[in-house]
């Protein structure tokens, strides 16, 4: 990680050599941090200061939009280098955010091969393994020895993006077999690969969801897994440097939904008019939510002027019963979205929620009800009890809605992240308020206080 004194001594370096040779000693993903940081003018600067194999490896480290940025302010040669070099699917991945005319000239500066690999990844979906695959990795044939396959090895894959596994396909190219580097180095070399390798293969196939890749490669703790087309024959791998990026999206996406914030990938450093355009949908619509439940409120002004204490009491139980449901909901979303739960589940989930607000309820409904004592005159404190016994109620509507919602969304394949906080919060509300304002009317007429 780029520290504080570190960042602070590259910007107090005022000789161009000098910055030249700390940028070229830095870890690759340190260097792109500090480019990236950099004033829009000063980072072509910056990045034509790094020597060959260093600006290679630091522009894969940088976000897509600076990557664009430096194509078009640096020289064709110098870029058509940095995108030969990139691994087939960190290519596919920046073609997919550039104009289709740059595509097409970066396209034609590629050799054949890596043109083919790269062609190959973007004719699969977006948010598929295919499309997250890398076509570099290291395969073997059914009939090698232990020595002729790390000769191979040794020979041909040494730029291939991870070693570690070795996939044994047959004459057809299908997947059979995987073999470890580790049984390879201690094994003797006149052994057949056939006789130490598994038939038990972890693999996911093109049109799989990364989401899925991702939870598969989590539950076995594997650094990489193969992908086979529909005829399982072997077309590229999925490395666990890629499966962290989608579960690194997968919960920004997740936590930024439940907030309100529209389509879940708001970055901290966006410009404004990005945040307003994120944001704003859900803010103006959470305004029509209030005006329902603004419209619940405004038949009982006569009780505001009544028992003036419900006004004090009415923001401390919206807030709470928000909360329970935000905290139910987070739980039930994180749940679902990692595979600990399915919609199957809904009841002991629901159970245990409910099990959960009992206590929880009670010794909320308590707080309220002494707090609204204090605050009562001596003609009002009968109010406590409405407040205590609403309290009980929403409490236990919150972590039900909080957990029922999402479920019913992922049962009818939706997202269960539509169901954000404000929506469910404004729901609530309405649902509070009118319960208690309607209790205390009743009261009022009831027992004539």
């Amino acid at each position: 990680m780029l520290t504080q004194d570190v960042r602070k001594s590259l910007a107090e370096l005022t000789d161009l050599n000098q910055l030249k040779w700390r940028l070229n000693c830095l870890q690759p993903v340190d260097a792109g941090e500090y480019i990236t940081q950099l004033p829009k003018k000063q980072r072509a600067i910056a990045f034509r200061l790094l020597n060959k194999h260093q600006a290679i490896d630091v522009f894969e480290y940088l976000p897509l939009d600076v990557q664009e940025e430096l194509i078009n302010s640096l020289h064709d040669v110098t870029i058509a280098q940095i995108v030969e070099a990139m691994s087939p699917d960190e290519r596919a991945e920046l073609f997919d955010e550039l104009p289709a005319i740059v595509v097409k000239r970066l396209l034609q500066e590629l050799s054949p091969e890596e043109r083919q690999a790269t062609a190959t990844i973007l004719g699969y979906r977006e948010g598929t393994a295919g499309r997250l695959m890398t076509t570099e990795y290291v395969w073997l044939r059914e009939g090698l020895t232990v020595g002729e396959a790390l000769q191979k090895i040794r020979l041909q894959d040494e730029d291939k993006e991870t070693i570690y596994y070795a996939y044994i396909t047959d004459n057809n190219r299908k997947l059979v077999r995987v073999v470890s580097l580790r049984q390879l180095l201690f094994t003797i070399p006149s052994v057949s690969i056939r006789d130490i390798a598994s038939d038990r293969v972890l693999k996911v196939y093109t049109e799989t969801p990364e989401e899925e890749v991702a939870k598969i490669m989590k539950r076995y703790d594997i650094i990489a897994i193969p992908v086979v087309d529909r005829e399982d024959r072997l077309v590229g791998i999925i490395t666990i440097d890629d499966v962290v990026d989608v579960l690194e999206e997968e919960a920004t996406a997740e936590i930024q939904k439940l907030a309100g914030v529209s389509g879940g990938d708001e970055e901290a450093l966006s410009p404004p008019q990005v945040t307003i355009r994120k944001r704003l949908p859900w803010l103006l619509a959470n305004i029509v939510l209030y005006v329902g439940a603004a419209s619940a409120i405004a038949p009982f002004q006569p009780v505001f002027q009544v028992v003036p204490v419900i006004a004090v009491i009415m923001p401390i139980l919206s807030n709470t019963s928000g909360n329970v449901a935000i905290q139910a909901l987070s739980v039930t979303v994180r749940g679902l979205g990692v595979g600990e739960v399915t919609p199957k589940d809904t009841l002991k989930i629901l159970r245990k929620e409910i099990f959960a607000s009992i206590g929880t309820s009670i010794s909320l409904g308590i707080a309220l009800g002494f707090l609204s004592l204090i605050w009562s005159s001596s003609n009002e404190r009968w109010v406590s009890v409405i407040a205590a016994l609403v309290m009980v109620i929403n409490v236990f509507v919150a972590a039900t809605l909080g957990t029922l919602l999402p479920m019913t969304l992922k049962r009818l394949k939706l997202d269960p992240a539509l169901i954000s906080g404000p929506l469910l919060t404004t729901t609530l509300d309405t649902i509070g308020f009118m319960t208690f304002l309607s209790m205390v009317s009743l009261a009022l007429r009831c027992f004539k206080l």
